[in-house]
């Protein structure tokens, strides 16, 4: 019997997941002409892998293909966030609920590690620090909770939200205010009352939606 000989990542796979990294660290700031031509020259590529990645990208929201025109990295407006915040907030409202159900003892604690470091970035001021902290809380969230459709949904999102220019956090007033927010989702967390720490993440991620607005007509 012959061995099923397992393939080799495509080539576009690659290049999709370099410019999904020079997207997120905005390297390829929203708004950007993507030059097909100097990237696969850059590549050392052809250019039908590039426009295949491209393909994928645009699938995830990342990059938008306009005929005649070329493609450019997704530029998020504030309708974009006014209608992507309430799907995501409805999302990991659910998440919450789902894992405030299912966390034990172990799981309060590593939340409460992350718990600390925001306490602690929020005393300094230090608005990279909250902002990785908090990312991490919310991912450990989805993990307790286990449901992978979820899961694959918000990271779909959160791909998205990540072209955003804006930076909730940088509105005068809301890092503290989220900081709240998470001592009460915490405390509903260890209470085991799923309903109100859905409701409590629901009302967070709408509260940095607004923000955001905020910052983004600044």
């Amino acid at each position: 019997m012959n061995a099923i000989r397992i393939a080799q990542p495509a080539l576009y796979e690659e290049v999709a997941e370099r410019l999904r990294e020079r997207i997120f660290a905005h390297e390829l700031p929203p708004g950007t002409w993507i030059d097909e031509q100097a990237l696969a020259e850059d590549y050392g590529i052809s250019r039908t892998p590039l426009r295949e990645a491209l393909k994928v990208l645009a699938a995830e929201g990342l990059v938008t293909l306009k005929p005649r025109r070329g493609c450019y990295v997704t530029e998020l407006s504030v309708d974009d966030i006014q209608e992507i915040f309430p799907i995501i907030a409805m999302l990991e409202g659910r998440c919450a609920y789902e894992a405030t159900q299912k966390a034990t003892a172990t799981d309060h604690e590593k939340l409460e590690q992350f718990q600390k470091v925001l306490e602690q970035a929020c005393l300094d001021n230090d608005i990279p620090a909250y902002f990785q902290a908090n990312q991490d809380f919310h991912v450990e969230l989805q993990s307790i909770a286990g449901n992978r459709w979820l899961l694959l949904v918000i990271q779909d999102l959160r791909k998205v939200l990540k072209l955003s220019r804006f930076q909730s956090l940088s509105v005068d007033g809301r890092l503290k205010k989220s900081m709240e927010e998470h001592r009460e989702l915490m405390a509903a967390i260890k209470g085991k009352d799923p309903v109100h720490a859905e409701e409590v993440m629901r009302r967070h991620l709408l509260a940095g939606s607004e923000a955001m607005i905020k910052a983004a007509s600044r």
